[in-house]
């Protein structure tokens, strides 16, 4: 249904749902997705942002993703990533905070 599209179609659509699926932890979160010259028509670095803490990058294969965005599996398996390292941002997040105060 989803499976295939154009490099910047795929990454617009890597955004969107790593997006909503962070979100859903935080409306606070944002998605940084890398898809500069070095990375173009191969692959896709996506960051969590939440406040000052930046996640570590998911790496992600642009042929991969192109292929099993149709994948109600892989998409599932993909969400419960997203939304585990959303929940590390935050916790990160709050024992920052703590220890400021």
């Amino acid at each position: 249904m989803f499976s295939g599209g154009s490099y910047h179609e795929v990454g617009r659509w890597l955004w969107n749902f790593l997006t909503s699926h962070a979100k859903r932890v935080d409306p606070r979160l944002e998605v940084e997705l890398e898809a500069g010259d070095e990375r173009e028509g191969k692959s896709y670095g996506a960051r969590l942002r939440f406040g000052r803490l930046v996640s570590p990058v998911m790496e992600f294969d642009y042929r991969e993703v192109a292929d099993s965005r149709g994948s109600l599996a892989w998409c599932s398996a993909l969400a419960e990533r997203t939304q585990g390292l959303a929940r590390a941002r935050l916790g990160a997040e709050r024992a920052a905070d703590a220890g400021a105060r």
